[in-house]
């Protein structure tokens, strides 16, 4: 999950267990801290505990407990009604809870690890987990709420599930989604094929990966100057004029999405065609590009998957 996302941890697609709650607290210790790039930090955190986290496939979202400076992960309410719980606390001690994906689980090690965006730091603009991130040092306790594998529904929290039809991937995504895309695209077997369009702040932020041949993973970096989501859009529509067999365009009317109380988040449960389509990022981006594929290049709606996993001017 990047940079700090606001909004539901998961959607249940499965009854939870009436004695477990389907995600609960992971009271977790930072081990390393690896500066990626000049955007990304990846921050390892263990704990014996982890032994029962159940992670549950290649996009698994957690959230982050960062407790107040000078407070300890004690003020969280650990109970199946945590998030009740939290909400009710006084500001001053509430933890800052933040949405993330899972870079890597070793559950031999028990280790996580989690890539971080540090959005601002640098101009004193950062939010509590990018701040937070920048300065985390080895023996840093926080908290990391997941699915519990006791549960038996570790799919909790996932979103990643092309149809066996898809013969070509186009995923696409702002820096927030790079530790999303970065564990789908190592997960694919060999035979797959596609683009992923990804926008970084800086250059240096380009990341190797080890992905199928049929794969190809296209860079695009804003470098101060140009305006979030422009170098992206323009990128997937280049990716979507190369597609072979293109859609015919579609006439019927797209439905519009209203950003301030509209949730921009559908995985589609059944999905057809031969393209399959994977957004995230900054909401309003997404919508205009989930936008550009079902009204302008006829990929069916029900082969896009798309998530704003933040918007602008939100913290």
């Amino acid at each position: 999950m990047a940079v700090a996302r606001t909004g539901q941890i998961a959607r249940q697609r499965t009854r939870p267990s009436a004695a477990r709650p389907v995600f609960r607290l992971f009271p977790v210790t930072v081990t390393r801290v690896r500066r990626l790039s000049p955007s990304f930090a990846r921050i390892t955190l263990t704990a014996d505990c982890l032994r029962g986290f159940g992670n549950g496939g290649d996009d698994q979202r957690i959230k982050v407990v960062l407790p107040k400076p000078g407070r300890t992960l004690d003020d969280f309410p650990d109970a199946p009604d945590w998030y009740q719980r939290w909400q009710q606390l006084p500001e001053a001690t509430r933890p800052d809870l933040r949405t993330y994906t899972v870079r890597a689980f070793r559950p031999e090690t028990r280790e996580l690890d989690v890539d971080f965006v540090l959005h601002g730091v640098d101009h004193g603009r950062s939010g509590p987990a990018s701040g937070w991130a920048a300065n985390a040092q080895p023996g840093d306790r926080i908290g990391v709420i997941g699915p519990d594998a006791g549960t038996g529904n570790c799919r909790s929290g996932c979103e990643w599930s092309p149809p066996e039809c898809a013969e070509r991937l186009v995923l696409a995504g702002d820096e927030t989604a790079v530790p999303a895309v970065g564990a789908i695209l190592e997960s694919l077997p060999a035979d797959a094929r596609g683009v992923a369009c990804l926008e970084v702040p800086e250059a240096g932020d380009r990341q190797e990966w080890s992905v199928p041949d049929g794969v190809e993973v296209r860079w695009f970096a804003r470098c101060g100057a140009t305006p979030h989501g422009k170098l992206l859009e323009e990128g997937v529509a280049e990716v979507l004029r190369e597609l072979p067999d293109r859609p015919r365009r579609s006439t019927a009317e797209f439905e519009d999405i209203d950003l301030d109380n509209d949730v921009l988040w559908e995985i589609p449960e059944r999905s057809s065609g031969s393209v399959y389509g994977w957004l995230a990022g900054e909401a309003s981006v997404i919508k205009r590009l989930r936008r550009m594929m079902v009204n302008e290049h006829g990929i069916p709606k029900q082969a896009v998957a798309f998530m704003g996993y933040w918007r602008e001017g939100r913290c």
